[in-house]
């Protein structure tokens, strides 16, 4: 089975309030088969894109994806996980390590930068994530 995700997270300073946004689409038809997002209290911008990127892949091996596109607006996460730049920030490392692991579950796994116009979605459940958390 194959599946898009769509993963993005924010924050409102850096650090700051954070929260991420994951959507999982069926790459025929664009239907929306799972959304994620959630809070994460205080965090780094580049800590919320990692925490998008893990829950659409937990999302997508829920769904028994065998194939995956991962779209994201983090030039960061995508060059990372493509092994073309170090993870060199402490914070970050275990994320990685985890992404990779669950990369590894799924069989294949391809990463695409796309322009944050085209992650609108995801940018959006990030941004109700965060909203979520002002409002407690």
């Amino acid at each position: 089975m194959k599946v898009v995700v769509e993963a993005d997270g924010g924050s409102r300073g850096n650090p700051g309030p954070a929260g991420y946004g994951a959507v999982v689409l069926d790459p025929d038809t664009d239907e929306v088969l799972v959304e994620r997002a959630e809070g994460l209290g205080v965090a780094t911008n580049n800590v919320a894109e990692y925490q998008g990127l893990i829950a659409g892949l937990r999302a997508a091996i829920e769904l028994g994806a065998t194939e995956v596109d991962v779209r994201m607006d983090s030039k960061l996460v995508v060059e990372q996980m493509c092994g073309r730049w170090k993870v060199k920030h402490p914070a970050m490392q275990p994320l990685a390590l985890e992404a990779r692991g669950l990369v590894g579950q799924i069989g294949a796994v391809r990463f695409e930068w796309i322009p944050r116009l085209r992650n609108s979605r995801a940018d959006a459940l990030a941004n109700q994530a965060m909203d979520a958390q002002a409002a407690l």
